[in-house]
């Protein structure tokens, strides 16, 4: 008890392992609480030393670089802040508060090293990358849809391919794909079908995995608040590897054929490959309409063609019914993009058919079959 009557410091209370109890395990054995309250200065000075305790509690989850240093730069602004806030009247002051400003910085400095090193060298690396750090990666201009509704929504890319945003997801992209690559950026769920183009393979930037195709069907389902990735192949084959910024130089790409997907658990980067999706039970809950539909058609009248499109993606077609009534296609539309189906539709039909996309909305216009 005589020993804290002397405490002048933050860094007095913050050495005293009684105190760390009290504040951090909400033990009192010695009695804090009673103390502080008995001089208002004492209780200013606990209370900054308390702040201070629980702010140096940092969780045992695994930092990146990035972390450490937005929480350093973060440190600085505030110690900087503190620092002019402060008056020529107060001088004598600034100079005490100065000091212990620099301490608390340098604290958390070596507090955070402290952290990183250990998981660093003592634990398995592990890296979360979230999606605002996968747009700021990228130095071209992109545009972002958000999908704050309660339906899918369907997003038309510049190479033709579309995707199909699931409510609360945000998808980035260039309006015009150049160079010899083709990159999005997803957060949340979507399902991708890819146009075709051997020479510019296309790649789905989600969390900490990369999927690259060249022309193909798959979802990719990565929520920020999630503890896992997943991707499911519809047609074609993709390749999936770890994001640049975690992946090992070692580390080879995982090739995944229709109805073949990957779970990656993000705590450990670890890929859990499944060849038979229907010995999974959540991935089999979780197969939508376009991913079961068939798009193959045998002498089937349009009117249904066009209600299968719906069915997958979800969409209103408004099209003359009276002017195609017994019109009957045979085609194939599997591992197509909607804007690719749509056109070989119009075009089977003949007789100057053509379609017009405003967001959900499809719209045929048409003089009939041939």
């Amino acid at each position: 008890m005589q020993k804290r009557n002397k405490y002048t410091e933050i860094e007095d209370f913050l050495s005293d392992e009684s105190f760390q109890s009290w504040v951090l395990s909400k033990i009192d054995e010695d009695g804090w609480e009673e103390w502080t309250l008995e001089s208002r200065q004492r209780a200013k000075l606990v209370e900054d030393a308390r702040l201070l305790l629980l702010a140096m509690k940092v969780p045992e989850n695994n930092l990146s670089s990035s972390d450490i240093h937005r929480a350093l730069h973060s440190t600085w602004i505030k110690v900087r802040d503190k620092e002019n806030q402060k008056t020529l009247e107060n001088l004598k002051v600034k100079f005490f508060r100065r000091r212990f400003l620099s301490g608390v910085a340098a604290t958390l400095f070596f507090g955070f090293m402290a952290v990183w090193f250990y998981n660093s060298y003592f634990k398995t690396e592990s890296t979360v990358v979230t999606y605002k750090e996968l747009i700021d990666e990228n130095s071209e201009g992109l545009v972002e849809q958000t999908n704050n509704s309660d339906k899918p929504q369907i997003i038309t890319l510049s190479d033709g391919s579309s995707v199909l945003l699931q409510p609360n997801s945000k998808l980035s992209y260039p309006k015009i794909f150049t160079g010899n690559e083709r990159k999005v950026y997803l957060s949340g769920e979507g399902f991708f079908e890819i146009s075709k183009n051997p020479h510019k393979p296309f790649f789905v930037y989600a969390n900490e995995i990369v999927t690259k195709v060249v022309g193909t069907s798959f979802r990719v389902k990565a929520y920020s608040d999630q503890p896992d990735v997943e991707i499911l192949v519809r047609t074609g084959k993709v390749k999936v590897k770890s994001n640049e910024l975690v992946a090992k130089s070692d580390e080879e790409e995982i090739i995944l054929l229709p109805n073949q997907a990957l779970r990656f658990l993000r705590s450990d980067l670890k890929f859990n490959k499944i060849t038979n999706i229907t010995q999974d039970a959540a991935l089999t809950q979780s197969v939508g309409n376009i991913e079961q539909l068939s798009f193959e058609f045998n002498d089937i009248p349009v009117s249904q063609i066009f209600e299968t499109i719906e069915q997958a993606y979800l969409v209103n077609i408004d099209y003359p019914k009276n002017k195609l009534t017994d019109c009957h296609l045979t085609t194939s539309l599997s591992d197509q993009p909607l804007t690719e189906k749509l056109k070989i539709v119009c075009k089977s039909i003949g007789n100057n058919t053509s379609f017009e996309m405003n967001g959900n909305q499809i719209i045929i216009t048409s003089d009939g079959c041939n």
